[in-house]
């Protein structure tokens, strides 16, 4: 019983995350590519780099016209699939390249940013034990017996 709330807790983080993070894809309009060089340029010397590289990354990702916005609803609408009950594991599954995705980019971007480290592995951690509590529903599709 307390297996459960703890899973029904994991759920209501990772979906509330994943929402929240959704929904924050589309609140601030996509600066134009001059907007995006002005800024570059503040952070040009070494000592910056760091922030250069997500400034970039980041940007480049809004200028593509499509990909911010396909990766805001894809945290939208699986992290709903997870808060939902019987849709919780098919979230989950849909959700592990994407919280593997923002633990990485933290990882190599932002190591020296120890909370949002711990926050984003934190979640991609929550991410594989919700997949991995329902190990039952998939493990003969991964595991087949030799004849």
């Amino acid at each position: 019983m307390k297996i459960n709330i703890l899973f029904i807790v994991l759920r209501l983080i990772l979906g509330g995350m994943m929402v929240y993070g959704g929904i924050q894809k589309f609140q601030k309009p996509i600066p134009s590519p001059i907007e995006v060089v002005e800024k570059a340029e503040k952070f040009k010397a070494p000592e910056k780099e760091s922030t250069l590289q997500k400034i970039l990354y980041i940007s480049g990702a809004k200028q593509t016209g499509y990909f911010w916005q396909v990766l805001g609803i894809a945290e939208l609408l699986f992290g709903l699939l997870v808060l939902l009950q019987g849709s919780g594991f098919i979230g989950a599954i849909f959700l592990l390249p994407i919280t593997l995705h923002i633990f990485l980019f933290h990882l190599f971007l932002e190591a020296d940013e120890i909370n949002e480290l711990l926050q984003t592995g934190g979640l991609f951690a929550i991410n594989i034990a919700l997949v991995l509590k329902e190990h039952k529903k998939w493990k003969h599709l991964v595991w087949i017996k030799p004849i």
